[in-house]
């Protein structure tokens, strides 16, 4: 193993438990894994495949409506 590699698992190791998991998740997924480092709920999932068809199709928002989005966060 590489030094770089090493320190990383070292640091990694110092995390908390859940940081460690999705840590290793991705790790395992770069490596091949076919795990998916995320699960989707079917909700979430048909909410997807829907964003996709819209953009498929050249459905975007405007300028104006993101603008709109945006200020209702602004201050």
């Amino acid at each position: 193993m590489i030094k770089m590699l090493e320190e990383a698992v070292r640091k990694v190791q110092a995390l908390p438990l859940e940081m460690q998991e999705q840590a290793a998740r991705m790790l395992l997924a770069y490596a091949g894994d076919e795990e998916p480092i995320l699960k989707l709920t079917a909700e979430e999932e048909a909410d997807l495949i829907e964003a996709q068809a819209e953009m498929r199709r050249g459905e975007f928002a405007t300028d104006a409506e993101v603008e709109a989005v945006f200020a209702q966060y602004r201050r």
